[in-house]
């Protein structure tokens, strides 16, 4: 006995795989991933920058930290305060203007290295440091960073 060569009402066997996606649904299947894809994307952009907004302190170098505060005290503190909190001829390290996000490291090397003009302050202008280098520098922000990070300075929130 022939069999039908056109036979559309007969059964498949199963084979245990999946039928294969129409032209719509390979459609939904690409939406549904990338919706997927792009929310687990803004999912970590937002994780990671809340982390380093709300990040507490570095690793730091507990000898550089010591270097940094024997440095700072010998030249720093007369201006800046012994506890960094400013005197009367120089500001506070302890403030958030002085916060990482506001003013970088590199702000401390051109200011001692290069002296500044304020622009937070009515200090007056601060000359070059002579006698520094920028790897004593380094140390000195070390040691201001590692105090601000104990006073909980981490940035500025008025500052991006």
């Amino acid at each position: 006995m022939a069999r039908p060569k056109n036979r559309p009402h007969a059964r498949r066997r199963s084979t245990g795989a999946a039928p294969a996606a129409s032209g719509s649904g390979r459609k939904w299947v690409w939406i549904l991933g990338s919706v997927i894809v792009g929310g687990g994307v803004i999912a970590l952009g937002l994780l990671s920058g809340s982390q380093s907004r709300t990040a507490s302190a570095a690793v730091r170098d507990p000898v550089e930290i010591a270097l940094g505060a024997e440095l700072y005290s010998a030249s720093c503190a007369v201006c800046h305060g012994s506890d960094l909190e400013g005197t009367d001829t120089g500001p506070p390290f302890l403030n958030t203007i002085y916060a990482p996000n506001h003013h970088a490291d590199e702000a401390f090397q051109r200011a001692v290295l290069g002296g500044v003009v304020p622009h937070h302050w009515n200090y007056g202008i601060m000359a070059p440091v002579d006698g520094f280098d920028r790897d004593e520098v380094a140390v000195i922000v070390e040691f201001v960073r590692s105090e601000q990070e104990a006073a909980g300075i981490i940035r500025d929130p008025s500052h991006p």
